[in-house]
């Protein structure tokens, strides 16, 4: 991983469940990103949701995505 690059982390099951609950959102509403992208952490498959975290200067912003064709 590149030091500019966001960091990118698979959620487990049981996250992903809380995080569409706390949102009232269904797994289909989430952004996208392609199985292809390269910043993707090892193991990842189809259907998972990666947890990207991006710093600007003080701030932290958090960004889910789920892995699609």
């Amino acid at each position: 991983m590149h030091v500019l690059q966001p960091k990118h982390t698979k959620l487990k099951t049981e996250e992903v469940d809380k995080l569409l609950t706390d949102l009232n959102i269904s797994l289909t509403q989430l952004p996208k990103i392609k199985i292809t992208d390269p910043v993707l952490p090892e193991g990842c498959e189809i259907g998972d949701v990666v947890k990207i975290e991006r710093t600007e200067g003080d701030e932290k912003h958090i960004y889910f995505r789920v892995i699609v064709v």
